[in-house]
């Protein structure tokens, strides 16, 4: 067995990155652990199933992600440049993915919730909770614009709903078409979503 200092890691970081490229259902064990260069022991010692491992990954991965989110949308500028700030962190890490891997790969929860919209409860449910924390963490941002008078929107709880939506639907057209551009236009329609004026203010105060 790998040494227990880094094998979980190595499992990991392999698991992520062919769950990216290839999918959940056509991923073996074996394959994983071909990946991380470990031997099927080391898998089984700290993950009961692929599936357990998957849950793991998805944990861990918006852990990351939601340190990331947290720190976009902080309160040090107006509300409207905190959620501009979130898009561009959005865009640079699929650029920054796609000179690493070759290829735009997606959002990992998206690809997921795709794969598994019908199975693998577990997994979905999870998938579900993680939206639900994104959006909550956009309503609070949006509230804050509506309360100054920045945007139109009766509901910020519907509005973030649907910006996150939105930002998800353009990470797939990224993936599709593998080009990052696909997003060069998330910010225009966002302000349009918002009932908010497409002005220099609203994307750089």
């Amino acid at each position: 067995m790998g040494r227990t200092s880094d094998a979980r890691e190595r499992i990991l970081n392999a698991a992520r990155t062919l769950l990216l490229s290839r999918g959940y259902s056509a991923l073996g064990v074996a394959e994983i652990c071909a990946a991380a260069g470990v031997p099927k022991g080391s898998f089984y010692y700290f993950f009961a199933s692929k599936e357990e491992l998957a849950l793991t990954v998805v944990d861990e991965h918006w852990a990351r992600q939601r340190a990331e989110w947290t720190r976009a949308l902080g309160g040090d500028v107006p509300p409207l440049r905190r959620l501009r700030r979130l898009h561009e962190s959005v865009e640079g890490g699929l650029r920054a993915d796609r000179e690493s891997c070759g290829a735009v790969t997606g959002c990992l929860f998206g690809n997921l919730a795709l794969e598994l919209s019908t199975r693998t409860e577990s997994v979905r449910e999870r998938l579900r909770e993680i939206f639900d924390e994104q959006v909550a963490l956009v309503a609070e941002t949006v509230a804050e614009a509506r309360a100054r008078g920045e945007i139109g929107v009766a509901d910020p709880g519907a509005a973030a709903r649907a910006l996150v939506a939105q930002l998800e639907g353009r990470v797939l057209f990224a993936k599709l078409y593998d080009d990052p551009g696909r997003l060069d236009a998330l910010w225009a329609d966002s302000l349009a979503l918002l009932g908010a004026e497409p002005s220099p203010a609203a994307g750089t105060a």
